[in-house]
């Protein structure tokens, strides 16, 4: 398959070509606020960039030569030499000339702009504008020439204007009367009132702007199914990437000078194919979310690896190089690279191609190592995590391939993040006013639970790293791919609620509370108080009601030794339940088990416990160190699985400034 080719081209560049616009496209349809704002930004180009060497880009014109109408020609052609073609005047101009275009995408633009030119144009005789015919409309020119010179409405707004003058026109010419006529009726309306309303604005200049300072990005499709790309680009409402605009410079055989066909094709293969598998790695959703937030909307993700080339100028473009700031940009960027080489030798050009690609793999390969890399891993991804929120392209300045002085980086930027402020203690039993609290510090305490979660995995690597019976594959690695999908509360481990238990429903949800924490004697007062028998006897389980002596106060809640991060959906499932619900339907989410959970069914004004099944039910990822908390791991001597008390949340602490105590979280 012969490549695509790409370039820009000015508007003055396309004067006298043959364009034509199949069935299978829909009419012209611009509006007159789009017409305006493309009037109004060429406008404003104008005067803000004076330099000539700047321009305007238009977004691409996807276009495929048609073959027959220009083989058609040449076949009609005498017979007759080289030398006496060129006495006919028959030369590649001329046959250019009898060349149309298929548009498959831009010609609302193309349309557009050919209508600003005409009016531009009424009483110029110089350059012929480019033509268009629409397969559905085969007078397309009569009527743009029609139209032309006709005095449209001042006062846009009133749509009645614009549709008295239209019928005016076509009031004798009914093949005329169509809506794609309309809308074209309308833009050359609002083209004259926009200029009336502007009428200090040049018209010559604004002219001479359009013709040589405003470009398209022509992307000529060869071998590709004109139908399929159109279907593509419109249909699917998937426009042309950078990536794909770029592959097709890198795959321009123009850019292989002096070289076989048959080498070209091995150059070619051998870039197509390294395409080919690093988009596909980057497709991988745990390779992606390392490196990238949630919600990417780009058909292919290759294009984040330009655009981190060409923010940082990896190619040594000169500083007055002029690529614009819109959403072609990073094309543009490696288009002017690529032109740079046009006129050197052909070694040159080919060692140009061949250094940039090798420059995207560079970058393609270092994220893949820090991927690869246990600590880089870890510590990269935390720092692109929404919490810590830092740019992708500033941690890529910072990588020299030296492994500790990028780790030390990383770290010292972490720390910045995570340090306690002047005048705050971390948690201080007896600075309780002073220590990062829930209402004014919440997002701290947000970065220092997730970077507990980071180190303590990182920690536990190391410690089996030194084990020489494991290798590689068993050791974890925090998933942030599962971790930026969800959305995260710091949620309270002992909640603020209270039940005073004044009434038989408080009692009893309760009672469903503690159910699988007491002992099978206990469980069976239980159903019998719930189901309303006879042995209803609260005093059975005050003593479950009682909250421990060393509890935590109301102050000391909201303190960071009592939360944890969870999943907003799972934390929302349980609301204001004790510990021990928490743990049982945190448990259940971890193993993907809807645990069987006792409820409370009204039957004849009676209540009655009932027993559900243990089923399958949708897993969430559970923070490693939010199960700790649940299981009590952090505690050294268990007491009571009911409740969290002041020594479970004191090791809890302990063991965050432990892990942490290399990034200096508390004085």
């Amino acid at each position: 398959m012969a490549e695509n080719k790409i370039e820009l081209k000015s508007v003055n560049e396309l004067l006298g070509m043959k364009f034509f616009i199949p069935s299978y496209q829909r009419g012209y349809r611009w509006t007159e606020q789009q017409v305006k704002d493309l009037l109004n930004d060429i406008e404003e180009f104008r005067l803000r960039n004076k330099s000539i060497t700047d321009f305007y880009c238009l977004q691409p014109l996807v276009v495929r030569e048609n073959i027959d109408d220009k083989n058609s020609f040449i076949n009609n052609l005498p017979k007759a030499t080289d030398l006496e073609k060129d006495v006919l005047g028959i030369t590649r101009k001329a046959i250019s000339e009898h060349t149309k275009w298929e548009v498959i995408d831009g010609q609302q633009r193309l349309t557009t702009i050919l209508i600003i030119l005409s009016f531009l144009s009424s009483n110029d005789e110089g350059n012929k504008p480019y033509s268009i015919d629409y397969q559905t409309r085969n007078d397309f020119d009569k009527f743009l020439n029609k139209i032309k010179d006709i005095d449209t409405p001042d006062i846009l707004e009133q749509q009645s204007f614009v549709k008295e003058k239209f019928d005016e026109v076509i009031k004798n010419d009914d093949k005329f009367n169509n809506i794609d006529f309309y809308h074209i009726f309308q833009t050359l309306a609002t083209v004259k009132h926009w200029f009336n309303i502007n009428n200090n604005i040049d018209k010559n200049e604004f002219k001479k702007t359009i013709l040589n300072r405003v470009k398209f990005i022509w992307y000529e499709s060869v071998d590709e199914n004109p139908i399929k790309v159109f279907t593509r680009l419109n249909i699917g409402k998937i426009s042309l990437t950078n990536a794909e605009l770029i592959k097709a410079l890198f795959l321009n055989q123009s850019n292989f000078p002096g070289i076989d066909n048959n080498s070209f094709k091995l150059k070619q293969q051998e870039i197509a194919s390294g395409w080919d598998i690093i988009e596909y790695t980057l497709q991988n959703d745990e390779f992606w979310l390392f490196l990238h937030k949630n919600g990417y909307n780009r058909p292919t993700r290759i294009d984040f690896i330009f655009d981190l080339i060409c923010d940082q100028n990896a190619m040594n473009l000169p500083d007055n190089t002029r690529i614009g700031t819109d959403g072609y940009r990073t094309f543009r960027y490696f288009y002017e690279y690529f032109k740079q080489g046009a006129s050197e030798q052909d070694s040159r050009e080919i060692a140009k191609v061949e250094s940039c690609w090798d420059e995207v793999k560079k970058y393609f390969q270092t994220f893949q190592e820090w991927f690869n890399d246990l600590e880089m891993y870890h510590y990269v991804g935390v720092l692109l995590s929404d919490d810590f929120n830092r740019g992708l392209s500033d941690i890529v300045r910072k990588w020299t391939g030296s492994k500790n002085e990028f780790l030390k980086y990383l770290k010292d930027m972490i720390s910045n993040e995570i340090k306690v402020p002047d005048g705050k203690y971390f948690c201080n039993e007896n600075h309780i006013e002073e220590s990062l609290h829930f209402d004014s510090e919440k997002k701290l305490i947000r970065k220092i639970l997730l970077m507990h979660n980071i180190q303590t995995v990182i920690n536990q690597n190391k410690q089996l790293k030194e084990k020489e019976d494991y290798q590689l594959p068993v050791f974890y690695k925090f998933p942030f791919h599962l971790f930026k999908k969800e959305k995260w509360d710091v949620e309270h481990i002992d909640s603020h609620s209270k039940n005073d238990m004044n009434d038989k429903d408080s009692k009893n949800e309760f009672l469903l509370n503690i159910y699988y924490s007491v002992d099978d004697e206990t469980q069976k007062k239980i159903e019998a108080f719930i189901n309303n028998s006879d042995a209803n006897n609260w005093d059975d389980f005050i003593e479950y009601t009682k909250k421990p002596k060393d509890s935590l106060s109301d102050e000391e809640k909201d303190q960071i030794w009592n939360f944890t991060l969870l999943d907003y959906s799972t934390n929302r499932s349980y609301g204001n339940s004790i510990f021990t619900a928490k743990r049982r339907i945190i448990i259940g989410k971890d193993r993907g088990i809807a645990l069987p959970i006792p409820i409370i069914k009204k039957e004849k004004n009676q209540s009655k416990l009932s027993i559900g099944e243990e089923a399958k039910a949708k897993t969430a990822f559970i923070p490693p160190c939010t199960k700790n908390v649940f299981m009590k791991y952090y505690t050294p001597v268990l007491t009571n699985y009911n409740y969290w008390t002041k020594p479970d949340a004191d090791a809890y602490k302990q063991n965050i400034l432990d892990i942490l105590k290399d990034f200096k979280v508390s004085k």
